[in-house]
């Protein structure tokens, strides 16, 4: 029975209902972001906000300087090239060969309106590239609204929870799925959402290899670049670097993201590494799909094009000073995005403390690193149920069921936590632990 919810039932109910939403805790990152602010509206109590991976720290300074500049010198009146503006294509290359020494051609460097319509164009074009080859594998858990993009471009998908085929066990997993003849493409993120599991240069090694064999695109998400702060991969051209599939297969497409590692994310402007390789060759089957078959002019001209006609133009020139800064070695990402890692080990501990558990705590033996995000889960629930239920005392995540684990149990985000919630946060835990003791 709960005594010490702060949310009262019968409003927390009404809204709720008002919501229209068929499952409380199976609902979307943006659904349980609403929700969560309409209880906060209705109720007058402030929600310790982990649903939503928002940047908690402010916009990289150098960015934001070189913004303002090229919006004054006049860049606002000119549509963006539909490849890039070069000065950003020309410190993506040098991004790419300092950070995760690999050697890609300022040409195949493309910025998208976000991470997001890079994976978008991705998937469009390579589920055309080949007609006997129609479905995309997803190495779970991952960002739900990905196999959701799949969805509105009608391409089938298979999917396997990672977790019980780490090191040798992924090559049996992955020859499993890929022998059978269907799978265009697999994508993984590295450091893991919603997990922060962190692929090892084994895994990155078979993944590569079993790429190659059976002719598949490997997509890696690098939403959250270099912030497995167990290793520092921040300074350049200086060992160790990013891990990355890149060493093991010239078929790859890099998804770099502004928005966690530079804080970056309202001005929506990413990048894409198209493999030299992949990025020149000829797929006949996309001629047909979209007039083009070369498969970078297949990304810039039948997919970049009719979904934005290029990205922000003074958003380019924001991230190109970023990255030349951080080439440069006079600005060190990593030292901001520090503070999300000391966050999370203060958070877990606040759950743990209260009788919740880590869901994923392990990442091939070790424990799992402190950073952007975490698992938990409580005894006697499903992730599904403990998402509704802690909305009661004003806490609010996204369940794993949404993200294709195959364990229980709710993904929560650290960025917008703020130091001196964390204290809230517990008492909160303490509550629910409370009125929910452990048989």
């Amino acid at each position: 029975m709960m005594q010490h919810n702060i949310v009262p039932q019968d409003l927390a109910k009404k809204v709720f209902a008002e919501s229209g939403l068929p499952s409380i805790g199976r609902a979307g990152i943006r659904e349980i972001n609403k929700l969560a602010f309409d209880l906060e509206a209705a109720s007058g109590k402030k929600f310790i906000h982990m649903e939503l991976g928002n940047p908690g720290l402010p916009a990289a300074r150098v960015g934001v300087e070189a913004q303002i500049k090229a919006l004054q010198d006049g860049v606002a009146a000119n549509y963006p090239p539909i490849d890039g503006a070069p000065v950003l294509k020309k410190e993506a290359s040098r991004f790419i060969k300092n950070f995760l020494d690999l050697d890609v051609d300022a040409a195949n460097c493309i910025p998208t309106v976000g991470s997001m319509q890079g994976a978008f164009a991705s998937f469009m074009i390579a589920g055309h590239a080949n007609a006997k080859k129609n479905t995309m594998l997803f190495i779970d858990p991952g960002f739900p609204v990905h196999k959701f993009q799949n969805k509105v471009l009608g391409i089938p998908m298979e999917h396997f929870d990672i977790y019980e085929y780490r090191g040798e066990k992924l090559r049996a997993k992955l020859e499993e799925m890929l022998s059978k003849g269907n799978i265009h493409s697999m994508l993984y993120s590295n450091p893991n959402n919603p997990t922060w599991v962190c692929l090892t240069d084994e895994e990155l090694r078979i993944i590569g290899e079993l790429a190659n064999k059976y002719d598949v695109i490997v997509m890696e998400d690098l939403a959250y670049f270099g912030m497995d702060f167990r290793k520092d991969y921040s300074h350049p051209g200086v060992a160790p670097f990013q891990p990355t599939v890149g060493k093991y297969t010239d078929q790859y497409i890099l998804m770099i993201s502004s928005s966690k590692a530079f804080s970056y994310a309202g001005e929506r402007c990413a990048l894409l590494g198209i493999s030299n390789k992949l990025a020149q060759r000829h797929y006949a089957d996309l001629k047909a799909f979209c007039g083009q078959e070369v498969f970078l002019r297949a990304i810039l001209f039948g997919a970049l094009h009719p979904l934005s006609s290029g990205t922000s133009h003074s958003a380019q020139h924001a991230l190109a000073a970023v990255l030349k800064a951080v080439n440069d070695g006079t600005y060190n990402y990593r030292e901001d995005v520090l503070e999300y890692g000391r966050k999370a080990e203060l958070m877990k501990k606040a759950f743990i403390d209260n009788g919740f558990y880590i869901t994923y705590d392990e990442d091939c033996g070790e424990p799992i690193a402190d950073g952007f995000y975490f698992t938990y889960c409580y005894p006697g629930f499903t992730g599904a149920d403990l998402v509704e239920e802690m909305m009661y005392y004003g806490i609010s995540g996204i369940s794993l069921d949404t993200c294709g684990s195959t364990k229980q149990g709710v993904r929560a985000c650290t960025s917008l936590i703020q130091r001196e919630q964390i204290p809230v946060l517990a008492e909160r835990l303490k509550a629910f632990a409370e009125d929910h003791p452990v048989k």
